[in-house]
């Protein structure tokens, strides 16, 4: 492997003047300073980030925090995070926590080990590990988090609600997220509080998780629970997809037999036919704009907002019925 040592020899100078050209962290002569780059070039070096960072006592890799890599929305999150640091100079180190403490832990070690300057997350952990780094929440905020960016999920869970209202449900079921993410019982709230102003009686299904690999077992036990509802809101889109698939399993026509409604607004929820109405939350933006506001806060700039809603959309597709009366 080549060394530091290495280049240092090809362009006939010190360790410590190649230290100085390529970490740009004192003088050296332009011509100094273009034979260094080009013996680097030549034997294929770079500097290990982790020891420039330790050198500099300022690092360029920023950590992020994914809940699960399989759910389409946490990669176009990770996308919108990508575009940002890369923008702004830094480089991305991924950890996919799969709703498990103990891999968290693993990764906010690794994180600390390879001195990354700041973390932005979409995991509702133990945060409090990371007080001592900056540090951005994604989606699944609290109100006690410094900074945060997400979007409306009051509003959301008020929007799937009035979808339904008028579009003659029969026995509306909630499909709850899970218990330990805020975002779940917010949206759940904004539901509810529809329901309960147009006195519609409704029912909830608890789901244990929004992993992408439990969405069809969850169907099967929302059906054994909830054999004859006719109108779901769902918690997600990729559940929403199992329920759906579920239902013509079931020989349910949609939406004639059964009408549901997501949330996120994935490709496939246009894609597939019917389509599927849902929540569209700007998943890229919220990965985009949380990154933005940690380079922000590591770069010293002003922070106009500290915690940053986006807004959110309807879209109406074909897995709702026509508008009639209640």
């Amino acid at each position: 492997m080549t060394t530091i040592r290495d280049v240092a020899k090809l362009a006939q100078v010190s360790v410590a003047t190649v230290s100085r050209a390529l970490n740009h962290s004192g003088y050296v002569r332009e011509s100094t300073q273009k034979k260094v780059e080009e013996a680097a070039k030549t034997l294929n070096f770079h500097p290990n980030e982790v020891a420039r960072s330790l050198y500099q006592k300022k690092s360029k890799l920023i950590g992020l925090l994914l809940p699960d890599i399989t759910n389409p929305f946490f990669p176009a999150i990770a996308k919108g995070v990508e575009d940002s640091v890369n923008k702004r100079g830094y480089s991305l180190l991924l950890g996919n926590v799969e709703e498990n403490p103990e891999k968290e832990n693993d990764y906010l070690k690794i994180f600390a080990q390879n001195n990354v300057a700041g973390v932005v997350s979409a995991v509702q952990g133990n945060t409090a590990k990371m007080k001592d780094m900056p540090f951005v929440l994604l989606d699944r905020v609290t109100n006690n988090q410094k900074y945060a960016v997400h979007s409306d999920d009051f509003l959301g869970g008020t929007l799937a609600a009035q979808a339904v209202i008028h579009r003659r449900p029969k026995k509306i079921v909630i499909m709850v997220g899970p218990q330990n993410v805020a975002s779940s019982l917010v949206r759940l709230a904004g539901s509810e509080q529809v329901l309960k102003e147009y006195k519609l009686s409704y029912e909830r299904f608890q789901t244990p998780s929004f992993q992408s690999d439990l969405a069809e077992e969850t169907a099967q036990d929302f059906f054994k629970q909830h054999q004859d509802a006719d109108t779901v809101i769902a918690s997600n889109d990729v559940y929403a997809l199992a329920v759906m698939k579920e239902a013509s399993k079931r020989g349910l026509k949609i939406p004639e037999d059964f009408q549901i409604i997501g949330y996120d607004d994935m490709s496939f929820s246009r894609m597939m036919y019917p389509g599927l109405t849902t929540i569209s939350q700007p998943a890229y933006e919220i990965g985009y704009q949380g990154a933005e506001l940690l380079c922000d806060i590591l770069e010293k700039k002003p922070i106009k907002k500290k915690h940053i809603q986006l807004p959110v959309t309807l879209k109406l597709r074909e897995s709702l019925r026509e508008k009639g009366s209640l």
